[in-house]
């Protein structure tokens, strides 16, 4: 009855504050949540001031919850408030049946057992449970990591960690297109080789990895083969004994589910063993110790069940908007080129360089498009993207690249309005450009010997 007369109260006081708000205005489907803004309607943050809020294509770096999520977390957070671990009453077992349930989504999309998802907080820390948990069990034995050179950040990091304590790691270099090359792969491999990690759809620039190829050479060898498949979850399809994956890194909210939610995929058959990168109570097989998130996991499990159901209709639509951007950019500009394989990469992500026009000049004058320069773990940095560097741009034109992040809740009139707004302000760039006037006029930049002052 109290968590009835709660919900009751909540709900008036979210009505009034609906009645009582300023009308939105503003580009973005996504940005149906009330927005912080004033009673003018403009928003002042970070010393920018925009008069609406951006229509948001950064899908890569997060998407918005989908409200049939919402709609199945929320009894979590108000009635069923019980802990999963709690074995004495209703409230937990409730909680647990919630947290199977989600469990069961979450492996079905994936092609997997219930009993090989462990529930972290995220890919970030999935790809460090497998990354060092793989090696410094079999640390007696293995010696050697094969990971590629355009990994996420995360994966880099955790084997730079590796490297400090004495495990050698081979970054292994990709071609222009972002794709791994197989013999390259092969030939890598040494009898002390613990672990490959190969993240199957890139984060920066969409390419997909020949993720089944590698996972034979890996079956071929009998090593562990790890992927962090965070960008690829939900978008393209995923199977753990197709593609062969000995551990997986999960993320929910890149698949319109919640923040703070992600999982691991352990193959139980052959059997692969980590050591636990946290300590604590022994949740999740001893894998990853805490108090499971019961509305995050079932956030995430919903997400997973949607995905399963709406993935064909996603690509096909996320593929046509694709295909507009593109066409309207290329129809109106010239100099532009898209970064990675045209032909293996997820449709949603469209990862474009500008020729003649300075990359932060770019964003910032897009404030009314929400659109990153790479990855938003790395998005701080005033340096080139690593993984455009890996895959051969040229310095100046990866100092250009903004990434385009297509989404569900995309629309044509956001794409058509994006398209508008980034060619009016290459278009400006360049006419301020003195190397975009060379080039107009037949001159050869690359061939210009400039003087040293």
């Amino acid at each position: 009855m109290a968590s009835k007369l709660l919900a009751s109260n909540l709900r008036r006081t979210l009505a009034k504050a609906t009645a009582s708000a300023p009308a939105l205005r503003g580009f973005s489907t996504s940005a149906a949540a009330k927005p912080y803004e004033d009673p003018t309607g403009e928003i002042r943050m970070k010393g920018v001031k925009i008069s609406a809020r951006p229509l948001y294509l950064d899908m890569q770096a997060t998407s918005p919850v989908d409200p049939r999520v919402l709609d199945a977390m929320l009894p979590y957070y108000i009635g069923r408030y019980g802990n999963p671990h709690s074995r004495t009453h209703v409230y937990g077992w409730e909680s647990e049946q919630a947290v199977e349930t989600a469990r069961s989504q979450v492996a079905e999309l994936i092609g997997a057992s219930p009993k090989e998802i462990i529930f972290t907080s995220g890919a970030t820390e999935s790809n460090n449970i497998s990354v060092k948990g793989v090696m410094k069990f079999y640390k007696e034995k293995k010696r050697h990591v094969i990971t590629t050179q355009t990994e996420h950040k995360c994966v880099l990091d955790s084997c730079r960690h590796l490297q400090q304590e004495g495990f050698d790691i081979t970054y292994l270099p990709v071609g222009a297109d972002g794709l791994v090359d197989l013999e390259k792969l092969r030939a890598a491999i040494r009898p002390d080789t613990g672990l490959v990690s190969v993240m199957a759809v890139n984060n920066e620039i969409g390419v997909i990895q020949p993720m089944e190829e590698i996972g034979q050479i890996c079956k071929e060898f009998k090593i562990p083969f790890h992927t962090d498949a965070a960008q690829a979850l939900g978008k393209i399809p995923v199977n753990v004994d197709k593609w062969n994956v000995s551990l997986m890194s999960l993320s929910g909210h890149k698949i319109y589910g919640p923040k703070g939610i992600g999982a691991l995929y352990m193959r139980r058959r052959p059997r692969i063993r980590v050591e636990p990168q946290m300590n604590g109570g022994g949740q999740e097989r001893g894998i990853r110790s805490g108090t499971v998130p019961t509305p995050l996991v079932v956030g995430m499990g919903a997400a997973c069940e949607l995905a399963a159901k709406e993935m064909e209709y996603d690509d096909k639509r996320i593929s046509g908007l694709q295909e507009r951007l593109l066409k309207g950019m290329r129809s109106k500009l010239d100099g532009i080129v898209v970064n990675g394989s045209e032909e293996r990469r997820y449709a949603g992500n469209v990862n474009i360089s500008f020729a003649y026009v300075e990359g932060e000049s770019l964003l910032m004058g897009l404030k009314e498009v929400a659109v990153s320069s790479g990855s938003a773990c790395t998005s701080a940095s005033l340096e080139p993207s690593y993984v455009l560097r890996a895959l051969g741009v040229d310095e100046d034109m990866a100092h250009t690249s903004i990434r385009f992040g297509i989404g569900r809740f995309t629309t044509e009139e956001e794409i058509d309005k994006a398209v508008e707004l980034t060619v009016e302000q290459v278009e400006k760039l360049r006419e301020m450009s003195p190397l975009y006037e060379m080039v107009k006029e037949g001159i050869d930049i690359k061939s210009i010997q400039w003087a040293q002052h």
